[in-house]
């Protein structure tokens, strides 16, 4: 394998791991989640009705069809939508088994990408005109960055609240930020550190801030609070209208996601 190659399947597999680490965290918020990481299979559900907080993983080698098949039954029992994530390439030899259990890939082409940058710049760049990012740091900042999470995702507050509870606050190894445009709340991200890693996640801007720079500049803050922490690599996984703009600020694809849920459900 060259050199470049075995760089690249480093990064994935950081990437990899912060991923199924943080969606572990996140799902673990909300009072109907249950999370199980055992023989190489990661079932991270919060037990909400959305099929992509419902997710089966693998997680590394030791993982089996027959554990697959079983983390698929558990959800189906409970009634939840759900996917399962693999990655192209690495878990191919699990394909086969998506049809046994009756599933088809959502996306026509393997998405979403899992993306890298590092080293990270120590370099934090200017922000927006009239913009800054604040860390969450209690229940009442707290209470602002639900209201625009659930703005930005266009999704009901119930959910973004079944999603967010004051307990994300006790975590030490994520941080939880939400911008001000001035000094109205207008986008959200979160930070997780998985080692030397930070992985990048709930990037949002409301309808009526976007095409601002916001999300850019957060996203370059919490990879920059990361880099202080002692962090040299930075992972996301970025949406169709991001994916762009994460390229130009130097993020590069290092593994691609397939996700297979129930017929219904795909494209």
């Amino acid at each position: 394998m060259a050199l470049d190659d075995i760089y690249r399947a480093e990064l994935a597999r950081r990437e990899h791991e912060n991923m199924i680490a943080a969606e572990s965290m996140l799902a673990s918020f909300s009072e109907t989640s249950f999370v199980e990481r055992a023989d190489g299979v990661a079932l991270i559900a919060a037990g909400l009705p959305v099929s992509s907080l419902n997710q089966v993983v693998i997680e590394n080698d030791a993982a089996s069809p027959q554990g697959v098949a079983a983390a698929v039954a558990l959800l189906r029992e409970r009634k939840l939508p759900f996917v399962v994530t693999l990655r192209s390439g690495a878990d191919d030899r699990f394909v086969p088994s998506m049809t046994r259990l009756g599933l088809m890939p959502m996306t026509k082409e393997p998405w979403p990408p899992g993306m890298a940058l590092s080293p990270i710049s120590a370099e934090l760049a200017p922000m927006p005109h009239g913009y800054e990012v604040i860390q969450v740091r209690d229940v009442d900042a707290l209470e602002d960055h639900v209201r625009t999470i659930a703005a930005g995702f266009e999704m009901q507050d119930s959910l973004a609240r079944a999603l967010l509870g004051s307990v994300a606050l006790e975590r030490d190894d994520a941080a939880f930020y939400t911008g001000y445009a001035n000094r109205e709340p207008v986008a959200t991200g979160v930070g997780f550190r998985t080692e030397r890693t930070i992985g990048i996640y709930n990037v949002s801007t409301t309808p009526s801030a976007r095409r601002h720079g916001y999300g850019e500049a957060m996203t370059r803050r919490i990879a920059h609070d990361g880099a202080r922490a002692g962090c040299d690599l930075a992972v996301l996984q970025p949406s169709r209208k991001g994916f762009p703009m994460y390229g130009r600020i130097g993020y590069r694809t290092v593994v691609h996601y397939v996700t297979y849920g129930e017929p219904a459900l795909t494209d």
